[in-house]
């Protein structure tokens, strides 16, 4: 992996953690237990890969990071939020997340629970400082909310994971199960790169192109998730592997087969590179760095 890409992750976590770090203000009266419960999961480390892939959509189109961080921090705190209430015992009922216990079994189910609620809420709050800090047009930040909404609810994310919980008692075909992850993990992704595409003015086919490298990565993502479940590192991955096997989750391995399912991440990676070059970005070079940085991720 290039020395380049390796330090640009880390100078965009870096700020996108700073940034975190200071999302709720010290001076607003919080419950204790609620503002550590919150903390423990939002700092708890991981890619931060949602914010940094909006940073470089930004950078894409001639963005600066600064004016995009609000919203960076608010995709962050809702993918957080998700890995809470995911790890539940009503839910996937995980011990160990980046590895550490997981949130409720450090504190409790109800305050996991509300910690998730907590930064869920807190995270349309850290979308409008886009316009409050940065000056984005209030229009712009209206329909950056709608999209976020949307993406992350329902019809979104919470959709997805809907699915996959419906999906335990017997999915049928590879139809069914993309659909999980187009939405359950790939939602998110698309929201975080169109989100750094508008933010920085980029033209209509511009954002069509980071939509279609946002279902591809996120798809090769999720793909990837599963092999690592069966072949990764424990100790990298910070969980115990065969997560999925122990739920009888069906996979991507698991319909495919292992071989298949890395050439189909190279080939998704591909596609989603070749959007990105065909629409003209000033400065596509961290998006294509990124897409190949995932495709050869080990954890």
């Amino acid at each position: 992996m290039s020395e380049p890409i390796l330090e640009y992750i880390k100078q965009m976590r870096s700020l996108v953690e700073e940034a975190l770090l200071q999302a709720f203000p010290v001076t607003w009266e919080i419950p204790g237990a609620l503002r550590e419960a919150m903390n423990y999961s939002l700092m708890a480390g991981g890619k931060r890969l949602r914010p940094i892939l909006m940073l470089a959509a930004a950078e894409a189109a001639g963005c600066p990071p600064e004016p995009v961080v609000p919203a960076a921090c608010a995709v962050e705190l809702i993918h957080t939020y998700s890995l809470i209430h995911d790890d539940l015992p009503a839910m996937d009922n995980d011990d160990y997340r980046r590895g550490k216990p997981t949130n409720h079994k450090v504190f409790g189910e109800a305050m996991a629970i509300l910690a998730g609620d907590g930064l869920l809420t807190h995270a349309f709050y850290c979308l409008v400082q886009c316009t409050r800090k940065s000056e984005i047009p209030a229009g712009l930040v209206l329909d950056l909310v709608e999209e976020l909404s949307v993406r992350a609810g329902a019809k979104g994310m919470v959709g997805g994971q809907a699915a996959d919980m419906e999906g335990e008692q017997g999915i049928t075909g590879l139809s069914q199960l993309e659909y999980i992850h187009r939405h359950k993990t790939g939602d998110l992704i698309v929201f975080s790169l169109k989100a750094g595409g508008r933010i920085a003015g980029a033209a209509d086919g511009q954002l069509r192109a980071l939509e279609e490298f946002g279902r591809c990565i996120g798809l090769a993502f999720q793909i990837q998730d599963d092999v690592l479940d069966l072949i990764g590192d424990e100790q990298k991955l910070g969980k115990k592997r065969g997560a999925d096997e122990a739920m009888h989750k069906v996979t991507y391995p698991y319909l495919l087969g292992l071989e298949a399912c890395l050439r189909k991440i190279e080939e998704l990676t591909e596609q989603g590179k070749d959007a990105i070059v065909r629409a003209g970005f000033a400065r596509p070079g961290r998006l294509l760095e990124l897409a190949d940085f995932l495709m050869k991720r080990d954890h």
